[in-house]
């Protein structure tokens, strides 16, 4: 009968170490070497007790035989003290017939099952203990000199099939690892291709939420970018709700953290940790996010803010942390060459603009102003001669509409391309229109410029200008004020501009003179300022900061016009 009974245990050994080394999950190896040692021993409760780094205690411990009842009755599972110590300090068979009589038995706690017998048995990988595997409470008696080595046998299967499991886990990895770097290449690639492609900003900007959308496996992604004291959407991909333009303060949201920390957030409570509700940004019922700045050369650009990882919206992983940030920065050099390409075309156009105003406002001068000159010269002087008083009435009506004319066309030509501007610099040119705005429009403006003196580039004069010139436009149409001010003050490396009035405030949405508000941030930014618009109490204040540059008088462009006909 023993014969026979070696004899199966041999036989059931051998196929379940083939079973064991077919096997590549490494949690499926330990739950079939628990359940086969119990089978091969008549063991009542099994256990393997896993090793820490050190090897100096228990850092896992797996059981099969305990119900889950009785293992929250035991509370904490053992760390390797008492009979689970002597196989850590000396990795060798173990039998004992009752466990309690043993000089190092260290007890059992409260609600533990009764235990007598036991067999252990070091399960050894690549030559170093892995761990311990735990049998007690044979059936029948005591564990034998053939338990043991059945055990030691399926502990050395056991061996080979975890190291076998552990390599196909880390090829595994690299393989998915290098998958995620093949990914991001790729990403990066198509960016690149798409920028020399195309260099529209908000072709790039779609490109981008698109695809960093794809590599994370987001549910939404939302791009903002960086306007002054703001965050702005600029695109976004997935499930989102339109919402480019609007605006996140960047010193009261977790997104303006990461632009200015310049590293990767992950946030796993969207509703208590974003700082600001996902609505804003477009995005209904989020619940986790990632984000991940865009800088380029140590500037922040803007934001990346994934939500939701699959289709049940589960939390984003380390892996997507580097995936996402390591796309981040190809994003954030196509956009900073997008917006490059932009700001230049913009530049041109004002400049274009600007050139077209002048040549407009000379001709009008040179060619229409004195035409009328002329005209009002030859009414003039047929009145003088004429005794016919109906044919006199008429001159001199005719000679006050050429007169109304020249005077309109005058602030025309003003409007074009103030010759102040061109000739005396920013402080008269701005005095004059205050002046003039103030005179056709009766409201009372107070005016103080101080640029000590200086010329400044001609393209910082033409923007502050403009700026104060659509302002004071915004003012008279839109807010009924009785009062403004113009403050101008350069200092030493920043020139402030800011106008203010007691009105009702005005539209925002207005497109006055040509270019409306939206011209005034593009051609702050194209000067790298900062421009802030807000309500006072009463009225509105608009308010901008540029960097300061300086041209002697001679660099400045020669004037377009002289100043009167």
């Amino acid at each position: 009968m023993e014969e026979h009974l070696d004899e199966q245990r041999l036989r059931r050994l051998i196929e379940v170490g083939s079973g064991l080394l077919s096997q590549l999950d490494p949690e499926t190896v330990l739950d079939q070497v628990l359940e086969t040692a119990r089978e091969i021993t008549g063991a009542r409760y099994a256990a393997l007790g896993i090793l820490d780094r050190d090897r100096r205690e228990l850092e896992r411990f797996i059981t099969r035989g305990i119900d889950d009842e009785t293992h929250r009755t035991i509370g904490d599972l053992p760390r390797g003290r008492g009979i689970l110590g002597v196989l850590i300090d000396e990795p060798r068979p173990l039998r004992i017939p009752n466990v309690g009589e043993h000089p190092k038995s260290y007890g059992f706690p409260p609600g533990h099952p009764p235990m007598d017998s036991f067999l252990g048995v070091p399960v050894v990988v690549r030559g170093e203990t892995w761990g311990n595997l735990y049998l007690t409470e044979k059936e029948g008696g005591e564990f034998d000199a053939v338990d043991e080595e059945s055990v030691l046998i399926l502990a050395a299967w056991a061996g080979i099939a975890i190291e076998n499991a552990r390599l196909y886990d880390a090829v595994a990895a690299r393989r998915d690892e290098l998958e995620q770097v093949t990914r991001r290449l790729q990403a990066a690639q198509t960016i690149a291709v798409a920028v020399g492609a195309d260099m529209e900003l908000e072709h790039v900007l779609e490109l981008i939420a698109k695809r960093g959308r794809a590599l994370v496996e987001a549910r939404s992604l939302v791009i903002l970018l960086r306007d002054g004291a703001d965050l702005v959407v600029a695109a976004s991909a997935g499930v989102t709700q339109r919402a480019t333009g609007a605006r996140v303060p960047i010193d009261s949201s977790s997104t303006g953290q990461v632009l200015e920390s310049h590293d990767v957030q992950r946030i796993d409570d969207v509703n208590a940790h974003l700082r600001i509700s996902a609505a804003q940004l477009g995005v209904e019922d989020a619940r986790t996010a990632l984000l991940a700045p865009l800088v380029y050369r140590g500037h922040g650009l803007g934001v990346l803010a994934a939500f939701d990882r699959g289709a049940r919206s589960t939390g984003f992983s380390t892996d997507d942390e580097m995936t996402l940030r390591a796309f981040a920065a190809s994003a954030a050099t196509a956009v900073a060459l997008a917006q490059t390409v932009q700001h230049e075309r913009l530049r041109h156009s004002l400049q274009a603009a600007e050139s077209e105003r002048r040549r407009w406002a000379r001709e009008l001068h040179d060619e229409t102003l004195q035409g009328l000159g002329g005209l009002r010269v030859i009414l003039s002087s047929a009145l003088r001669r004429t005794s016919d008083d109906e044919v006199a009435a008429l001159l001199r009506e005719g000679v006050e509409h050429v007169e109304r004319e020249i005077e309109n066309l005058r602030a025309i030509i003003t409007e074009l391309r103030p010759a102040a501007l061109d000739e005396l610099g920013l402080a008269p040119a701005i005095e004059a229109l205050v002046a003039r705005v103030s005179a056709v429009q009766g409201l009372a403006i107070d005016c103080d410029v101080d640029v000590a003196g200086a010329r400044l580039s001609q393209e910082l004069e033409t923007t502050v200008y403009r700026l104060v010139q659509e302002a004071l436009t915004n003012v008279v149409k839109h807010a009924r004020a009785e009062h403004a001010a113009v403050r101008v003050t350069a200092r030493a490396a920043e020139l402030e501009l800011e106008v203010s009035d007691d009105g009702h405030g005005f539209d925002r949405g207005a497109a006055v003179g040509g270019f409306g508000l939206a011209g005034m941030r593009e051609r702050v930014a194209l000067n790298g300022g900062v421009l802030e618009i807000r309500p006072a109490s009463p009225g509105t204040v608009v308010r901008a900061v540029l960097a300061l540059s300086t041209l002697g008088a001679a660099d400045a462009e020669p004037p377009a016009h002289a100043a009167s006909a």
